[in-house]
């Protein structure tokens, strides 16, 4: 599936030379209200009915409660959706100047922008589509992400990579873009996934040989031994100490690498407490545009890891 490019996460477009040449003049605001162009700007302030005030350069910009998001006027979206706006850009259409005693403003619509991009682009998806996003929040149960034109769609926590987490900050930072994998659709939701594109097994493994000594980042003690995660989708086991905790870094020699059991034998060298204060940069495997499906587990396994895509 071709992307277009006006129904892009917000934020993506509010810098660049076209948006900003739209907002210098109400001559420029009437012309992209008469082309329906999409246009971006940060919100300043949510006033006490919950209109949104708009930073424009050359008038003042609301966008009335009503037009700030799909389903406020039905009640299906909460008004959070609105407050949770200030100081972040937002995308618009330009409905119309009007004038008050404080002189001309402009009449803007978000909601506009985000039912084109449902009737437009949502709704074309498939199972298996690979589509840009941007995360907005994050919480213990997953990661909220923009898919479009600031509308909101979930990555559950088990659903973001193969070596488990205690929580989305591990992975993620606010304002991150990144990709995302549509895995289906319930009431009219996109549900989404995002641990296929980080690769397989054999992929991530093949990153490693058996006597490097590399970093690595403790995820769960065992009584049986401690996972020490080597890569969003690979993690080893290390033999267990009552000194270690989740979250240390720690650097560790590769024992062994078992593909048919999909193992990765681990000694600790050292531990030591995490002082990274972002997560690290994600590595995709895959740079397709769509996946019918993802075997994660190696042909020699004795079991079979994989999503299909097809199946909705």
């Amino acid at each position: 599936m071709e992307y277009y490019h006006r129904f892009l996460p917000e934020g993506s477009l509010i810098e660049t030379p076209q948006n900003l040449a739209a907002l210098q003049s109400e001559s420029a605001l009437r012309e992209a209200a008469a082309c329906g162009q999409r246009l971006e700007a940060r919100v300043t302030v949510c006033d006490s009915t919950h209109n949104l005030h708009v930073d424009l350069p050359c008038m003042r910009g609301i966008i009335p409660r009503e037009e700030g998001a799909v389903g406020i006027s039905e009640g299906k979206t909460r008004d959070i959706a609105l407050i949770s706006r200030v100081n972040k850009p937002v995308c618009f259409s330009v409905q119309r100047i009007a004038h008050d005693a404080e002189g001309a403003y402009a009449v803007l619509s978000r909601r506009m922008q985000q039912q084109a991009c449902q009737e437009e682009y949502i709704s074309r998806l498939s199972a298996g589509d690979v589509i840009p996003a941007r995360v907005t929040h994050l919480a213990p149960f997953g990661c909220f992400v923009d898919i479009g034109c600031g509308v909101p769609s979930l990555i559950p926590i088990d659903a973001i990579s193969v070596s488990r987490i205690a929580h989305p900050a591990d992975r993620f930072r606010i304002g991150q873009e990144i990709r995302v994998l549509v895995k289906g659709f319930e009431n009219g939701r996109v549900l989404l996934t995002h641990k296929e594109l980080l690769g397989t097994w054999e992929e991530n493994a093949a990153c490693f040989e058996a006597g490097e000594t590399v970093g690595g980042i403790v995820r769960s003690v065992e009584d049986y031994g401690i996972f020490i995660e080597l890569s969003p989708n690979l993690a080893g086991l290390a033999d267990r100490r009552a000194d270690i905790r989740p979250g240390q870094r720690a650097s560790v020699y590769i024992k062994s690498i078992v593909p048919d059991r999909m193992k990765v034998k681990l000694a600790i060298v050292d531990i030591f407490d995490d002082v990274q204060t972002a997560p690290p940069p994600i590595r995709y495997f895959f740079n397709g545009k769509h996946m019918d499906a993802w075997v994660y587990t190696p042909e020699s396994a004795k079991r079979r890891i994989e999503t299909v895509f097809s199946a909705v």
